[in-house]
């Protein structure tokens, strides 16, 4: 497990059973926590690792033929190797397709060091990856793709729970010399605050009452659909209000499933294939055939999220500034001699020391809380106000 870190809809999940039946071998699910990741600190690890203890007492307490092997680097590097040796007692080795981060490397260098058949199975989004032959530069040309393309792809979904009456080969042990090398983390030992503070990342970034897993996951999606849903589309953008799902952190470490999601909101909607409108025009409304509440949110978890995903699978540089399209590397271009009012250090940034009391206070909660609602993260990031009544009176109207 490394995108998808779940045991319900989960396609790699399902993959790896069908093989373990095939072959009549035990399930090894090895969920494995490195230390040096990009931005890694106690924040991350800690939602993270809620995951993992929450699995390793599930598959503990009833294992059904699987052995979970949590792995947790203690210093950075000390995790190299595992992956080879345990494929030299594998008879194959199935893992997750993820287009972005570290992974797509990491998972082309494990291909060239495992000594058995390495599959990578996609359970990101509705859309397959591959269903797209292209990357697509707007959300209005993807919309309409997934216009055209989409009803296809509805009807095959991961198993609300692969691990449901199963009953698989056991396997008592792994071979002492890797669990020695590779110590598996105790379930006590994963939310403990004394085994974190010996891991090397960042600990002033400390972790928030914010709790990561599959549990907390279904929580969060059942109380949006039953308390916040309605009101989606008319007040998601307003901070007071506060309709917004709150899902973006399960989904993005892979607790939560955007099959799990449509699924939700289509039983509440009574929403199917059947209801969705014929023309493909790109338009965000009236497709789905569902209140505009839920089509509203559907826009979100689906086109904009998987737009993310459809071009970070095509390009290479999709993190780096190559990746910007012609017309906006000549915009910025055109404006990189521009005074600039006012220009703030990075520790000021991050201390929330600017002119702008709403940048502050949205900078001030993503600080503590480890968010930031869904429209003040556009202003934070976009943030480039000029002249001076135009910031008070902008400034004002939010205050106010």
């Amino acid at each position: 497990m490394t995108a998808c870190r779940r045991t319900t809809w989960n396609f790699a999940l399902d993959r790896s059973i069908e093989w373990v039946r095939e072959l009549k071998k035990p399930l090894v699910i090895l969920e494995a926590l490195r230390c040096d990741y990009p931005w890694a600190s106690e924040r991350f690890h800690c939602f993270v690792l809620d995951g993992m203890a929450e699995k390793a007492r599930r598959l503990g307490a009833d294992r059904k033929g699987i052995f979970y092997y949590p792995y947790v680097e203690t210093a950075a590097g000390k995790g190299k190797g595992l992956i080879r040796a345990l494929s030299g007692l594998a008879s194959v080795i199935v893992t997750d397709d993820y287009p972005a981060f570290f992974l797509p490397h990491m998972i082309e260098r494990a291909a060239r060091q495992v000594q058995c058949r390495l599959e990578s199975v996609d359970s990101n989004g509705l859309l397959p990856l591959r269903a797209a032959d292209k990357a697509f530069p707007t959300a209005f040309s993807f919309r309409r793709f997934l216009q055209k393309n989409l009803a296809a792809h509805l009807a095959r979904k991961p198993k609300k729970d692969s691990l449901a009456r199963l009953e698989l080969p056991r396997l008592k042990a792994l071979p002492p010399e890797i669990i020695e090398r590779w110590r598996p983390i105790p379930a006590e030992d994963l939310r403990d605050s004394r085994f974190l503070a010996r891991i090397p990342v960042r600990h002033d970034i400390e972790a928030v009452e914010l709790r990561g897993g599959e549990g907390p996951a279904g929580t969060t999606l059942r109380k949006f659909v039953s308390l916040g849903l309605r009101q989606y589309a008319e007040l998601r953008n307003q901070p007071e209000a506060e309709p917004t799902s709150g899902l973006s952190p399960y989904l993005h470490f892979g607790h939560i499933s955007p099959h799990q999601i449509f699924h939700e909101l289509s039983h509440e909607e009574n929403c199917s294939e059947a209801k969705l409108a014929v023309c493909a025009n790109g338009n965000r409304e009236g497709w789905w055939g569902v209140s505009s509440a839920v089509e509203a949110f559907l826009d979100q978890i689906v086109t904009w999220r998987e737009l993310g995903l459809n071009f970070s699978s095509h390009r290479d540089d999709e993190a780096r500034y190559s990746s910007l399209p012609d017309w906006a590397k000549r915009t910025l271009s055109k404006h990189a001699r521009d005074e600039r009012y006012y220009v703030y250090s990075l520790d000021e940034f991050g201390s929330a020391r600017t002119h702008d009391l709403l940048w502050n206070a949205a900078q001030r909660q993503l600080v503590a809380e480890g968010r930031i609602h869904n429209y003040l993260r556009m202003l934070w990031g976009k943030k480039s106000w000029s002249g001076r009544e135009n910031r008070k009176t902008r400034l004002k109207s939010w205050l106010s």
